[in-house]
């Protein structure tokens, strides 16, 4: 749907679609659609989320491999 758009640029895609749904002023129809293009971009957004927060749970040790982040509760 939107694979070249930034994660901001869904963010604000996103944003649009929810202000647009709760005016309550769209025909069913395009309601509908909106609702459809929004769901689609949720999803798009908790994976790049997902993939983000992996990525960031990985650290380079000291052979440049990359290995799990161990929290410690402090």
């Amino acid at each position: 749907m939107s694979e070249s758009k930034s994660f901001e640029e869904k963010l604000q895609q996103l944003e649009t679609i929810v202000s647009q749904l709760e005016k309550g002023d769209r025909p069913l129809e395009g309601a509908l659609t909106d609702f459809k293009n929004g769901v689609e971009l949720v999803k798009e957004l908790q994976t790049t989320l997902k993939n983000a927060e992996n990525t960031l749970a990985k650290v380079m040790d000291d052979n440049d491999n990359l290995t799990d982040l161990e929290l410690t509760n402090d």
